[in-house]
């Protein structure tokens, strides 16, 4: 009988943590280098060598991919002939290992975990309590899947009931465009069909937990009616010309996972749920020779991506007009310079609240640019941890109020803005620009100070002030209200041309 020590399953899921927060799976990464080859929107493109680049920074760094550094998720199949030493539970177990692979000193991971979800919303700072599911099966050894998921992807996540004569397609190809590009494409999406309603969401997850291999699949052909959907959704979802981060593009997803359970007669549960460009995932298993030992990539199997800045157009945060920012156009890059201030959910909510009450702020935004952003803790000589952008749909409720009371000139975020944070943008001649989802190291080395101005209490989510060389952006909504997450699928679904234009 196979005993496995506390101790092991501790360091084994701490270790696991660690190596996906810096490593992409090579096959994603490998996945993504061929659609950044064979990608021609410039935009897109220039998106994905962003990823590239910061993947290959954070394998040699050993610093995150993303900011977000995720909720945990452990799929654990325990062998029936499997003893344990400890007398507490799994989940505590598993949860240890996940606070020492968080609070680890050397790469600090972010904790984005709160308490009292519906209530006082307060952060357990080590990142626990991982989602943990259990299952018994045949043998002497425990298998163990590792994941951490963001929060912008997993958002985006849908279920339908659909009736049984409906069409799967049909249901995947309305919903994808509705899920924006918050889950920052390029990415995988996980499919769970049958079962029950939270049996499909499951299924979803865990397919996501497989190796891309749409080509060599596509290769050697379906043999069943699930590989025959997977081909059909990879190939229609990418016609909808959505494209790495939603600038438009010919690669929004790099594959299509699905796995199926058996349902009732009169049902037909659907789940979807995306994977972003900061996939990460790792299986190991445990025989009770000690802690895992996970494969250690090597540095050369990382592609060398060069990224082109000749055509970006430099500015000054600390001397900007609000005249300069309406000459700025959607779809333009740029290369920022200067002072910003950071602000997600709970400081803007602050900030509304005392704006409400007709009180001051505690920083002045007149004439600034305001980031979406919770960044890691710096490490070593750091000045901050890796710092990419949230999803700025977040803050569309407070925007019209921000712009309207306090002189803000411009935010930077990812993702698409909706329609009331446009209108608003285009009435106050102001500015959105997206910074890439998944390109967190890369960013924050483009930061040469940071220092909290107020909110201290909220950790990450506080505002900060960043000072900023050639942090790359492109202008996502100009001043005339022009989204170039509106614009560029619909020219590329056309350029593409193997789904309709849907009306608008």
């Amino acid at each position: 009988m196979t005993v496995i020590k506390r101790e092991d399953l501790v360091q084994s899921v701490a270790d696991a943590l660690q190596y996906i927060s810096y490593y992409h799976p090579l096959d994603f990464i490998q996945a993504v280098h061929r659609a950044y080859e064979a990608e021609e929107s410039p935009a897109a493109r220039d998106a994905m060598a962003q990823i590239l680049i910061n993947s290959r920074m954070c394998a040699m760094g050993h610093r995150p991919i993303c900011q977000d550094t995720g909720i945990v998720t452990v799929f654990l199949k325990i062998g029936m002939n499997v003893r344990f030493d400890f007398s507490c539970s799994i989940d505590e177990v598993i949860n240890e290992g996940v606070r020492r692979a968080y609070l680890f000193p050397d790469n600090v991971l972010r904790a984005s975990i709160l308490m009292d979800p519906a209530g006082a919303r307060k952060n357990t700072r080590d990142n626990t309590p991982a989602v943990i599911h259990h299952q018994l099966v045949p043998g002497d050894q425990l298998d163990v899947t590792v994941a951490a998921k963001g929060g912008g992807s997993e958002n985006k996540s849908k279920m339908v009931m659909l009736n049984p004569s409906d069409s799967i397609v049909d249901w995947v190809l309305k919903t994808v465009p509705t899920m924006g590009a918050g889950w920052c494409p390029p990415g995988m999406l996980g499919i769970g069909i049958g079962g029950t309603a939270e049996k499909a969401m499951l299924l979803a997850k865990e397919s996501l937990m497989d190796p891309v291999d749409i080509d060599e699949l596509r290769q050697r052909g379906p043999s069943n009616r699930i590989e025959e959907l997977r081909l059909e959704l990879h190939e229609k979802v990418n016609a909808l010309g959505i494209g790495a981060q939603g600038l438009g593009g010919l690669t929004t997803v790099v594959d299509v996972k699905i796995l199926d359970y058996p349902t009732h007669a009169a049902s037909l549960p659907v789940a979807m749920i995306p994977n972003c460009a900061a996939t990460r995932h790792v299986h190991f298993h445990l025989d009770g020779t000690g802690v895992a030992e996970l494969p250690v990539p090597r540095l050369e199997d990382w592609p060398e991506v060069s990224w082109q800045t000749d055509r970006a157009r430099r500015i000054n945060l600390d001397t900007i007009t609000a005249e300069e920012v309406r000459t700025l156009k959607s779809g333009e890059t740029l290369l920022l310079s200067g002072t910003l201030l950071t602000g997600r959910d709970a400081a803007h909510k602050r900030m509304i609240d005392l704006l409400s009450r007709g009180e001051p702020l505690p920083v002045d935004l007149h004439g600034k640019f305001i980031y979406y952003v919770g960044p890691v803790d710096p490490v070593r000589d750091e000045v901050v941890g890796p710092a990419g952008p949230t999803t700025a749909t977040r803050m569309d409720k407070f925007t019209e109020t921000i712009l309207a009371q306090t002189g803000l000139l411009g935010m930077i975020g990812k993702s698409e803005r909706g329609p009331v944070a446009i209108e608003a943008i285009r009435r106050h001649q102001a500015v959105y620009l997206m910074a890439v989802g998944g390109a967190a190291y890369l960013v924050s080395k483009a930061i040469r100070k940071a220092r909290v101005l107020a909110f201290e209490d909220l950790g990450m989510e506080a505002i900060y002030e960043f000072v900023v060389e050639d942090m790359p952006v492109t202008v996502a909504v100009d001043s005339s209200g022009e989204s170039v997450h509106l614009t560029a699928p619909k020219i590329w679904q056309a350029k593409i041309g193997k789904i309709p234009l849907q009306s608008s």
